[in-house]
This record gives structure tokens, C-alpha cells and sequence, in this order.
């Protein structure tokens, strides 16, 4: 359902696999997959879910009853990955292997329930220090491997690229989809003029969007730039995705989530197609972005960060040689993303553990 944690394990669990590796895969039953399927070497076992609901209480509650259902199901195995909010705490045994914690989210206080683990993983530096910060005593099991790009990247990009702003997430507020469309609007008319900006993704709740009165409310704000914003709605094939990412001339992710963002899938993605990205200035994008090379960074934090915003994408729009410039060293950057290295650095890790 295009959730970037999904998306990455469903694919390295290919690349584990195929390189030998026996790799069983549980998630979520749902839209009419079978209970228990093999797809390219990975077994898959589907136990039933959730949804996401509107209240973090719930949700919680969700996660637990879901978790114990996947506890019932655990193979024997050398390492077991986790990746919801209960399962580590629940999982006590060692007869499921090794317990690695993929910690794909920005720390709450939930570390030091983690203790007994034997590695706690995440995907950027800052996320990384961050946890050692919350839970000092356990800094050495903490390693940050980075997220790969789910599909290959590609030796040739396109170099000719339409007049186009591509935004691709959830369509939620954190993601500063408002601030997008209000620096769209104070853009002089004729400098945009010709340009339209593109939102690829999901409004509803149950896909981790802000619901549908939220988009009401952002096509209520684009009204005067209506001629100007394209909204597609979810896309979740990853070759849909991609001919957006080779069209656009520029990506833009303004998210604003200042503990909600731990890596930033969708613009290495982005850079992967050679579109270089214009992102808003948290920390863990610093893992892969460097402004004015390969992508650029705007000042969210700002006074009228609308403004500084709707500066950086006029300047931008207004220099397709410097775009140009940033797409080459975009599509190099990413292709030390490459789902093969990361499923290396994650294969040595594993290795590490078992000794």
C-alpha cells in the first residue's frame, strides 16, 4: 500500500533469498492475498490486521492484538526482524532468533523496553543518535544502515524533463503540503508560468493520509493556482511512480515533521531517476542530500517559511542548467543507495550477531 518500510523488507527479503538465505515474511492479510504464499524464494505468512486508526490509543491497541497474532506464527529462525511497536517487548524466547529491532521511527521513550535486544537498528545518523541519547547504556548495540531504494537504479536517465514539481507521500499535514501550495501562489505568475506542480498520494486515513476533509481543505487553499496543481492520488506501482519521477524537472518534500521523518525514501527515489529534490532542512535527509550538488534544502524553520520556500523554487525553476547540474549528481548519490549493498550491510550485521 505504498509504505516505505513495506515496500524496502518486501524487496530485500528478495535479495536475502536470492542470495541463499531462507527469509519467511509476516505481515498483514488483506486484500485478498492468500494466507501463506512463496514469492521469488520468500515465504510469505499473512496474519489478519488493521487499518490505521484515528487515535494513537488505538492504534496502539491495534499493534498489540496484531503482534500477538504474528507471535503465534514466528518460524525458528538465526534472526528475527521486527518492526511493530509491541513485538520486542513481547518476544522473550530465543528460539525466533537473534531480536534486531528495526527502529524506523524517531524515539519516544520506547528504547528502554528494548533492553533485552540484541541490536537496535535504524536508518539515518541522526535517528541513531537520537536513541543513544534516550538509552545511553545500550549505545552499542545501536548501528544505523541505511534505507535502499526498493527497485534498480537505472544507468540512463532522462535529460529532457517536463516543466514539472513533483511531490510524492502521504497527502497529511505534517508533510507540508500547505506550505507547498501557498509558496506555489506567491509565485509571480510569469515565472510560473507553464509549470504545474504534481501530488502523487493517498488522502485516506487508512493509508496514513490526513483524510479526506484535509484534501478538501488543500484544494480549497490551491484554488487561485488551480490551472497550476495536478492531483492524482495514490500510486502505489513502483514503474507508475517512476515515469513521475522521469518527467518532473524537480521534487519537492517540505515535510515538516520535525520527529516524524527518519530517512526520506521518496526522495532518493526521486534522485534515483535523475529529478533532484528540493527538501525542507531536517537533519536526516543530510544523510544523502547536499545543498546546491546534488539537491537543495530550504529553511523550514524560518520566519515566513512559505516565503522561503516560493524563493528557493524561483531561483530553481529559473535555472534549468543548475537543475541539470544537481540531476547528475543525484542519480550518482543514489546508486550507493542500491538495494544490493544495503542487503550486503544488513547480511554482515546479521553475520556479526550470531558470531
Amino acid at each position: 500500500m505504498g509504505g516505505a518500510v513495506e515496500k524496502i523488507w518486501f524487496a530485500l527479503g528478495k535479495e536475502f533469498a536470492r542470495r541463499g538465505h531462507e527469509v519467511v515474511h509476516i505481515s498483514r492479510l488483506c486484500n485478498g492475498l492468500p494466507r501463506e504464499e512463496v514469492i521469488e524464494g520468500v515465504r510469505h505468512v499473512r496474519v489478519p490486521g488493521y487499518d490505521t486508526p484515528g487515535s494513537l490509543l488505538l492504534l496502539k491497541g491495534c499493534d498489540l492484538l496484531y503482534s500477538l497474532r504474528a507471535l503465534r506464527v514466528l518460524p525458528q529462525a538465526d534472526i528475527l526482524l521486527t518492526n511493530t511497536f509491541w513485538l520486542p517487548m513481547l518476544v522473550r524466547s530465543k528460539r525466533p532468533g537473534k531480536l534486531y529491532v528495526h527502529a524506523a521511527r524517531y524515539p519516544k521513550g520506547q528504547m528502554r523496553f528494548y533492553a533485552h535486544a540484541d541490536r537496535l537498528q535504524t536508518v539515518s545518523q541522526p535517528i541513531k543518535e537520537a536513541i543513544e541519547r534516550e538509552v545511553p547504556e545500550l549505545a552499542d548495540k545501536v548501528r544505523c544502515i541505511s534505507n535502499p531504494l526498493s527497485g534498480a537504479v537505472p544507468s540512463l536517465v532522462p535529460v529532457e524533463r517536463e516543466k514539472q514539481i513533483l511531490y510524492v507521500g502521504r497527502v497529511h499535514p505534517e508533510k507540508g503540503i500547505a506550505l507547498l501550495l501557498e509558496a506555489m501562489s506567491l509565485i509571480p505568475e510569469p515565472k510560473r508560468a507553464g509549470w504545474k506542480l504534481v501530488v502523487v498520494g493517498p488522502a485516506e486515513a487508512r493509508y496514513g493520509g490526513g483524510g479526506e476533509s484535509y484534501l478538501e481543505e488543500l484544494r480549497r487553499r490551491a484554488e487561485k493556482i488551480k490551472d497550476h496543481v495536478v492531483w492524482t492520488g495514490a500510486i502505489f506501482d513502483p514503474e507508475c511512480l517512476d515515469i513521475h519521477y522521469r518527467s518532473a524537472s524537480l521534487f519537492v518534500y517540505p515535510s515538516l515533521a520535525e520527529k516524524g521523518e527518519t530517512f526520506g525514501l521518496a526522495p532518493l527515489e526521486a534522485m534515483a531517476q535523475g529529478c533532484p529534490a528540493l527538501v525542507s532542512n531536517l537533519d536526516c535527509f543530510r544523510d544523502f542530500i547536499v545543498e546546491d550538488c546534488n539537491g537543495f534544502v530550504f529553511d523550514h524553520r524560518s520566519a515566513n517559511p512559505a516565503q522561503a520556500l516560493a524563493a528557493k523554487l524561483q531561483e530553481l525553476i529559473g535555472d534549468p542548467e543548475r537543475l541539470a547540474r544537481a540531476a547528475v549528481f543525484a542519480h550518482q548519490r543514489a546508486g550507493e543507495f542500491s538495494l544490493e549493498r544495503i542487503a550486503g550491510q544488513y547480511l554482515a550485521d546479521f553475520q556479526s550477531l550470531l558470531g
